[in-house]
């Protein structure tokens, strides 16, 4: 089992049929005949060989490729599987991309319902809230800013309605404190 060396990864030819190249500990490099040159990480899980795939080179080079491979192999040694850890790690990363403000609001306003809010109330709130979806409503929670927040209550000042941009203002503060909650 040879160590690669930077120099041989660069230097890797395609071929007619693909080939590995072995870093060793189930690492290698795939070479496909179209050129593209793969990382790949051989191992074991429950008895059943996996196959574990880093990224393509030179995107990812020799050390990156190293140090995920010792990342996997933790993780093995822990028990787990780095295969279905990657994926809830990209499915968690997913949820909290997901958390749109237009989400986040729409479950408030559920919760309100649930405990009772009268329908005058919670009509009120759904017509402000329709006012603020075509600003914000896509936009993860967590990344809006004061100044988006800002941009919505002035385009309902714009129209001359103050008393419904105070309330805007109160019903976009009280979606983002039941966020943190």
């Amino acid at each position: 089992m040879g160590k690669l060396f930077a120099t041989t990864v660069t230097s890797a030819r395609p071929r007619e049929r693909e080939y590995k190249l072995t870093d060793g500990a189930g690492l290698y490099l795939l070479v496909k005949p179209n050129g593209r040159k793969l990382w790949r990480l051989n191992y074991t899980y429950l008895g059943k060989q996996r196959t574990l795939s880093f990224g393509a080179w030179p995107d990812v080079g020799l050390a990156d490729a190293r140090e995920r491979r010792d990342e996997a192999r933790k993780l093995i040694a822990a028990g787990l599987d780095p295969s279905h850890e990657a994926k809830l790690a990209e499915a968690r990363a997913m949820l909290s991309e997901e958390n749109s403000f237009k989400l986040v609001a729409e479950e408030w306003v559920a919760k309100q319902e649930r405990e009772g809010m009268s329908e005058v109330t919670l009509s009120k709130i759904r017509w402000l809230l329709v006012k603020a979806y075509p600003r914000i409503g896509n936009r993860p929670v967590a990344k809006i800013t004061a100044q988006e927040v800002l941009a919505v209550l002035r385009s309902i000042e714009a129209t001359g309605r103050y008393e419904s941009a105070r309330r805007m203002r109160s019903v976009l503060s009280r979606v983002f404190r039941y966020r943190k909650s």
